[in-house]
């Protein structure tokens, strides 16, 4: 019998756990995918918000401010990268220029520190690539970025260390209230717990209907992206947004913790979790982000994704409790990473007030750190080569990304299980080739750490298999 499950191990179900972890409490997650972080929170802008957006009052407002610098204090604790490099809101005529000093006074209504209107030639200064056409823009300093799956990733990770139970490939199919609790019926049996935590995205209209009547629905919207090579990585310094209109924030152009550039996301309504891109989607977001920064060189592109956000009927985050012991973390769209451990704080609050007891345990322990072989002095590098040889064996060349990091992820509370769950932990596979070289060599130590054949090797999510039939004989090796 657990005390807290949790219904999905994307961000916001990551940061759940790792809050709910530091109590004497047992704790379970339930992940559908075969790693953590491999819906929404694998595919969007990794920007954390400043918080001026939302409107005064709404749970998005005062969870956004909060989650904001709880993150700045988390990525630092967690090794995850981060960087506070600020963001500017542009306006090209003077009513967006009205819309600038309407968004100053809802951000300083949500307790934003130091926002300011500049005129176009101050944020020329600041980022000489912005447009000409550029009349003002808002700076809000306290906006970030930061490594989105493994923010998520160094939650869970922290979490599992913590006695969180993380079950993978784990699909709930049904929910039934007992007169304790719940028992929750998956793929992989059943799980009985007292409280129930609904974090499952852009299915969480789905599992809240398992648990209670119908009282809000998702509208799944699409953002598409693309992400630049390094050599467009200095095309700005900060986060670069437009004037935010119906469909959200729109088009930013913005750089990233890794060093490249990312820009995007338009936003299109589809059915469920299509991640497809489109090219007429790719040429409204390449179209509309020459507007801000005229200069960018697409021909750098080096991948296209896209993500899909759960967005709501509500217009701000769902964060209640829909039936006894049953809470619902729904419509986390954006400012959603931003807010994910305030939220996760706020849902402790409401389960507390509901009579779950939480006693902080005396062993709690929120450090982690990873190597980055890339990152290190040439007499760090070879310290470490001669502690373990892996070291010295580079197997992503574009990152710099060597065996030994390779060894550690699957080594880790939350190993890899795919070609792209390798990436997503130490950045084999994200320079300019896309895994092309490194790729093979990935699915070969993959193989021979779990001793199993290449062929059984994913790219990404199950079913993604990589290898169909040796085509040569005389070796056991693919």
């Amino acid at each position: 019998m657990y005390d807290v499950l949790i219904i999905g191990c994307g961000i916001t179900g990551a940061a759940a756990a790792f809050q709910f972890s530091r109590y004497r409490l047992n704790v379970a997650v339930l992940e559908r995918e075969n790693d953590v972080a491999d819906g929404t929170t694998k595919a969007n802008s990794a920007i954390l918000h400043a918080g001026y957006d939302p409107e005064p009052g709404t749970l998005m407002a005062k969870l956004n401010v909060r989650g904001a610098a709880l993150a700045k204090e988390l990525c630092a604790k967690l090794d995850v990268p981060y960087r506070q490099c600020g963001s500017f809101v542009l306006a090209f005529s003077p009513e967006e220029e009205a819309t600038l000093r309407a968004l100053q006074q809802r951000g300083q209504d949500n307790g934003v520190p130091g926002l300011e209107v500049l005129t176009g030639d101050q944020a020329r200064a600041m980022d000489p690539n912005l447009s000409s056409q550029v009349t003002a823009a808002l700076w809000a300093p306290t906006a970030a970025i930061c490594s989105p799956w493994e923010y998520c990733l160094a939650l869970a990770e922290t979490a599992v260390r913590n006695g969180a139970d993380l079950r993978l490939d784990t699909t709930v199919t049904g929910l039934e209230r007992l007169e304790d609790g719940w028992l929750v019926h998956t793929n992989q049996g059943d799980f009985r717990s007292r409280y129930v935590i609904n974090a499952a995205g852009v299915s969480a209209q789905t599992i809240h209907e398992m648990a209670a009547p119908a009282s809000f629905t998702i509208h799944p919207s699409r953002g598409q992206y693309f992400l630049l090579d390094k050599s467009e990585g200095d095309r700005v310094g900060h986060v670069i947004f437009q004037c935010p209109g119906p469909s959200g924030k729109g088009v930013l152009v913005a750089p990233t913790v890794h060093g490249n550039l990312i820009v995007g996301p338009n936003a299109d309504p589809v059915p469920d979790d299509d991640v497809g891109t489109t090219s007429d989607g790719l040429s409204y977001v390449r179209n509309t982000a020459l507007k801000s920064v005229p200069s960018v060189n697409f021909r750098e592109s080096i991948r296209n994704f896209a993500g899909v956000r759960a967005s709501t009927d509500r217009g701000d985050f769902i964060i209640e409790l829909a039936a006894p012991g049953f809470l619902d973390l729904a419509g986390i769209c954006s400012p959603g990473l931003t807010a994910a451990p305030a939220i996760a704080e706020y849902a402790a609050q409401l389960l507390e007030r509901d009579g779950l007891v939480l006693e902080e345990k005396q062993t709690y322990c929120c450090q982690r750190r990873r190597v980055r072989f890339h990152d290190l002095s040439p007499a760090e590098k070879a310290r470490l080569v001669e502690q373990d040889p892996a070291y010295g064996r580079v197997i992503c060349r574009c990152e710099t990304i060597t065996e030994g990091e390779i060894l550690d992820a699957l080594r880790s509370p939350i190993p890899p299980r795919s070609v792209d769950g390798v990436k997503r932990r130490v950045g084999a596979g994200m320079g300019r080739c896309q895994g092309g070289f490194c790729g093979p060599r990935v699915v070969e130590i993959l193989a021979r750490e779990q001793q199993v054949s290449p062929g059984t090797i994913v790219q990404d999510k199950a079913g993604s298999w990589l290898l169909a039939s040796q085509t040569k004989g005389g070796s056991d090796h693919v």
